[in-house]
């Protein structure tokens, strides 16, 4: 059995007073290291200080991959909170590290809450697992070897990107392997429900981390062969003849208290062409079905259809609507729990088409509670996404924007993948393989939270599941532009 040197990030020594003990009391343990900008006390016995940037940067990764050297794994901590082991914890990182011979290995968890201890299992990784929020848990183990060619190999200095930068790196060689056991608990630190952490990544106060990140995976793109140079077909809107230019599609299921000012805000709208609304209701039970039937009498343009078929998620409702007869030759996107923000929405989103000359289009929007008031992190306009690298960066996030609008024959061409979760994603994904994806970078939206937003507090198993659908998202397109790359 090889031997472990282990990692602990340390700003305050009463995290660690556990841990330590059960470290130093295993023989497999070699040395453990605090490692941060300066240790607040004086440090334990049998413990090593390491002087780091303070954040998990290449200097830092670097510097733990350094000092793993006179051992043959090394497991590091990524984040300080109570970590308790669980009954030879670290002989299982060790057994499956050495029998599969991978450079990094993770496990499920549990997490020490106010009831309780709860399972926090994780997901497998995939080679589309490209979020730089993939969640490992906080404890990783690492091939010290492995650790060392992937740090001494990184050509870009990052502050924030270390651990991103080393594990994409690593995953290049072998993926990382899950042992799907609860091997220790942690205590909670992030109370916050599933729908306010869904948007941590566009927060304008991460900007910095996230021009890093996304400087990591262009490179892992490029290493990869999966990278797309800038570059785009050609769209061409006169080859098809339509008598809409621009319809709205609106999927809903029991939505009885918000479809009605959804269906206003799209008639509100003043336009310089012809537009519809077709509203999918995907057999509601609620009352929304009466409410828009009534309402297709005060506006003609308004087409209700309810589908025969009785499997359809959201993106199958999409693609009722999209292959419906008066579909127009732009499909917009409105949620039915949102509204445009102003009357010239559908007439901006039409005029970008034409004047940026994309296959689809994407807004920005503004966060608001039910009452329409502004709530953090107020405006989301991905201003990450750029011409040159937007393609590529959006492997890398979870999510384009909204709202969202197609060239309706291509969308008809690709199709949306009849699930409720990520369907826009896909198509996003699939379309910008090799088509323009233009941007409006005004709010243009209002995202309505409200406690009966499908993600406004997902269980564990959901959001995994969300997670995994996502990351095999990503798998799919990584595969398809290395193809591509490699015929072209």
């Amino acid at each position: 059995m090889g031997r472990i040197n282990c990692f602990l990030p340390c700003s305050d020594l009463s995290f660690w007073e556990e841990l330590i003990g059960d470290l130093k009391s295993n023989s497999l343990v070699e040395t453990v290291y605090l490692f941060g900008e300066k240790i607040p006390g004086q440090i334990p016995e049998g413990c090593r200080h390491l002087q780091t940037d303070g954040q998990f940067s290449t200097a830092t990764l670097r510097q733990l991959a350094d000092h793993s050297a006179d051992a043959a794994y090394a497991l590091v901590v990524t984040r300080e909170t109570h970590i308790t082991l669980g009954f030879f914890a670290l002989e299982r990182f060790l057994q499956v590290a050495e029998d599969t011979g991978a450079g990094l290995i993770y496990s499920d968890f549990y997490e020490l809450q106010e009831g309780g201890k709860v399972a926090r299992p994780v997901i497998d990784y995939q080679v589309g697992s490209l979020r730089d929020d993939f969640e490992f848990g906080p404890v990783i183990f690492y091939n010290s070897r492995a650790l060392i060619s992937a740090a001494g190999s990184l050509k870009d200095h990052t502050r924030y990107a270390g651990l991103y930068q080393v594990r994409l790196k690593l995953s290049q060689v072998q993926l990382p392997q899950r042992i799907q056991e609860f091997l220790y608990s942690v205590e909670q630190v992030d109370l916050r429900a599933s729908g306010k952490k869904m948007f941590d990544y566009v927060d304008p106060r991460n900007r910095e981390v996230q021009i890093e990140m996304e400087g990591a995976a262009t490179r892992h793109l490029k290493e990869v062969g999966a990278y797309l140079e800038p570059g785009f077909t050609e769209i061409r809107f006169d080859s098809n003849a339509f008598d809409i230019e621009a319809s709205v599609i609106i999927p809903v299921l029991n939505r009885v208290r918000t479809i009605r000012d959804a269906i206003e805000s799209v008639m509100s709208q003043v336009t310089s062409f012809s537009y519809n609304l077709i509203l999918v209701d995907n057999h509601s039970t609620d009352g929304t079905t009466e409410l828009v039937a009534g309402l297709t009498e005060k506006y003609p343009n308004l087409i209700h259809v309810i589908p025969e078929r009785n499997d359809l998620g959201i993106g199958g409702c999409w693609n009722v609507g999209v292959h419906h007869p008066r579909c127009g030759r732009f499909a917009v996107q409105l949620d039915s729990d949102d509204l445009y923000a102003a009357g010239d929405t559908l007439e901006r989103i039409v005029r970008t088409f034409h004047e940026q000359q994309c296959a689809m289009v994407v807004g920005s929007y503004r966060m608001t509670n039910f009452e329409l008031e502004e709530i953090p992190p107020g405006v989301i306009d991905h201003r990450e996404w750029t011409e040159e690298n937007g393609r590529n960066n959006a492997l890398r996030i979870n999510g384009l924007g909204a709202p969202r609008a197609f060239y309706t024959p291509l969308l008809r061409q690709i199709r949306i993948p009849n699930v409720s979760y990520g369907e826009d994603y896909a198509v996003g994904l699939a379309i910008s393989r090799n088509y323009r994806i233009g941007r409006i970078y005004d709010p243009i939206y209002l995202c309505r939270r409200w406690e009966d937003n499908s993600d406004a507090a997902l269980s564990v198993a959901a959001l995994n599941n969300h997670n995994l659908y996502k990351d095999r998202l990503r798998s799919f397109e990584l595969l398809a532009r290395i193809k591509q790359n490699t015929a072209s």
